[in-house]
């Protein structure tokens, strides 16, 4: 299973240092020895009890610990809007994921360059890979020798692809949670192949980056992708998101050969 099935594109991150000062010592001048004298031993006084003090000084108190801080969940509102500006202000990414669908668990590198360029590589054994040209996405199959194509527009991806988003318009906000580890934005896109799709779009509270999403096809497939070591700054090479086969026409669900 990939984040597309095959029959209906399914679903688709104290160091211290001690200085020790040196001393000086100076040799002291030489000079004669007094005569000794006779010593004196003073009688020993007789120890009396120490009377307490009249008023002893009191325990010094321990402060008490700071009351935690209560959760507080992050407006709707404002997380739709950190959400759009994290999407609209990505423009390239470069990172590692980990997919799981049902029990199954597969892993590669992503590549993405707005607008409408993704890749996704699957390492073995897996043997699919997802590349999207800006127009179409193709599923290719490496062990088969086979490729099938898609809208992008028929896909989820369009959160990553897709060149400005505004969720509220672009898609049907279901539902926002959030809590210390996730802020979770719940939507309904009615326009991927096969019918509706639901996806979770997770992102980290603190920067809001987006961790992982989880796409429900509409046969009602989960496919969760998470991302790890992710890089906003560096180009991806443009060569990893060619298409050197047939792809589908913008105008019409026909093929059109492109050639290699």
């Amino acid at each position: 299973m990939t984040i597309f099935d095959r029959a209906g594109v399914s679903g688709l991150l104290l160091v211290a240092a001690l200085v020790l000062p040196a001393a000086a010592l100076a040799d002291p001048a030489a000079a004669p020895l007094p005569k000794p004298r006779p010593v004196e031993i003073a009688p020993t006084p007789t120890p009396t009890p120490a009377s307490p003090p009249a008023n002893p000084p009191a325990a010094a108190a321990t402060p008490a610990p700071a009351p935690a801080q209560p959760f507080q969940p992050i407006d709707p509102n404002v997380a739709i809007q950190k959400a759009d500006d994290y999407f609209n202000s990505t423009r390239t990414m470069i990172g590692d994921f980990v997919q799981i669908s049902g029990d199954r668990r597969s892993e590669g590198k992503v590549y993405v360059q707005k607008p409408g360029k993704l890749r996704f590589e699957y390492a073995e054994p897996a043997t699919l890979d997802i590349v999207a040209d800006g127009l179409t996405v193709a599923v290719v199959d490496r062990k088969m020798a086979t490729q099938d194509f898609y809208f992008i527009w028929q896909t989820p991806l369009k959160f990553l692809l897709k060149d400005k988003i505004d969720l509220v318009r672009d898609v049907s906000v279901q539902d926002v949670t959030s809590d210390p580890d996730n802020v979770t934005i719940t939507v309904v896109d009615k326009e991927t192949f096969g019918g509706t799709s639901r996806i979770k779009l997770m992102f980290d509270p603190a920067t809001f980056a987006l961790k992982q999403w989880e796409v429900t096809d509409p046969q009602g497939n989960e496919t969760l992708v998470s991302l790890f070591n992710v890089d906003l700054k560096t180009p991806p090479d443009p060569s990893v998101f060619q298409i050197h086969s047939n792809r589908l026409d913008s105008s019409s669900s026909r093929f059109l050969n492109q050639g290699n």
